[in-house]
């Protein structure tokens, strides 16, 4: 059985994928620091797998931890590393937080993944590195454009590193630049969990239905779009992790074309804010609060994803439509407010 490690395990993206890895026959350990995650999530992929699932509480800036870990897992054939700040917003107001963590974390692992000759490298890359773009759907081949926030320059400057890495190692690598997850595991054993308010638009319009918020802005509606809302490409949590797993699988393969393959994950249609809303309203039967605000700094207007080449040579199939999304999201928020979860930790940060 091949051991993977999942950096960021315990959180939203890194949770669904142990699952999915554990699903199709893989052994699955995780590295997490739980600064901006739960071990409740962990506690769900053992629910829903029916297997152990070990973390190690290590903060990946600290470079002897995390070679610690690797110290005693010497086995590993594959890392996939998730785990970065990841608000668009937060990174305007707090660049320096996000560029020291982000960048500091990648190098510490890949120094790691040198030392202890780990074949294969996937990393959670965004579409936030295409920038604003000119020409829609983006493909691979995209310029990459000025980022729009130090989060996504973040991700360029960690796609540069890899790059960079691949060609002096042995260790081959990919980029998955996916668009927007959202949505929870149809088991409803986890989801996402916002730390505060959250900053991204679904777990804003089911913690507003619910009634955790009192309202919720749309930031913009005077954009050049078809409602003047931004535009976005939205896919199930479940169908970005598939990816990952699939991903690995690629380059245990040996099918990768390069030494740093680039695929982009989205369902390929553009979804507006408002027709999001809308889309929920229909499938969750609540009429949501909500009110137009002034454009927030940092948001790309609009962008969705080519991803021919992603279901091409990975074999990925979409499975979950936009109904999905929010038909799921919407019983994870509420299985939250039923069993009480986290509504003490939320208002200040995970222990």
């Amino acid at each position: 059985m091949s051991k993977i490690l999942v950096t960021g395990g315990c959180g939203y993206i890194g949770a669904h994928t142990a699952v999915d890895l554990i699903e199709n026959g893989f052994e699955v350990i995780s590295i997490d620091n739980n600064s901006r995650s739960t071990t409740l999530l962990a506690q769900g992929v053992e629910k829903i797998t029916g297997k152990k699932f070990k973390n190690y509480k290590v903060d990946l800036k600290n470079f002897d931890d995390t070679r610690a870990v690797f110290q005693e897992n010497t086995d590993i054939v594959g890392v996939i590393h998730f785990a970065a700040y990841k608000a668009v917003g937060e990174s305007v107001s707090q660049p320096l937080e996000y560029y020291e963590n982000n960048l500091e974390s990648l190098l510490n692992i890949l120094k790691c993944v040198r030392e202890f000759n780990v074949p294969n490298f996937v990393f959670s890359s965004s579409c936030t590195v295409y920038g604003s773009p000119d020409v829609m759907p983006v493909t691979e081949q995209s310029p990459i454009k000025e980022a729009e926030s130090p989060y996504g320059a973040t991700k360029q400057m960690g796609e540069k590193i890899i790059r960079d890495f691949a060609n002096v190692t042995d260790s081959n690598t990919i980029l998955l630049r996916y668009f927007n997850p959202v949505g929870a595991h149809p088991s409803n054993e986890i989801g996402e969990i916002p730390i505060g308010k959250p900053q991204n638009l679904v777990p804003a319009i089911t913690q507003t239905a619910i009634g955790k918020l009192p309202q919720m802005t749309v930031f913009g509606a005077n954009y050049d779009t078809r409602d003047g809302s931004c535009l976005r490409d939205f896919i199930h949590v479940s169908d970005i992790a598939h990816a990952h797993t699939l991903a690995l699988q690629y380059l245990l393969d040996n099918r990768n074309k390069t030494k740093c393959d680039v695929f982009n994950l989205g369902t390929g249609n553009g979804v507006t804010v408002l027709e999001a809303i809308k889309a929920f309203e229909a499938v969750s039967g609540q009429k949501l609060n909500y009110v137009i605000g002034p454009n927030r700094p940092g948001d790309i207007i609009a962008i969705y994803a080519n991803n021919q080449f992603a279901v091409e040579s990975l074999n990925w199939d979409i499975k979950y439509d936009l109904n999905e999304m929010m038909r799921t999201a919407w019983a994870w928020e509420q299985k939250m407010q039923k069993d009480g979860l986290l509504t003490q930790q939320q208002k200040s940060t995970f222990n």
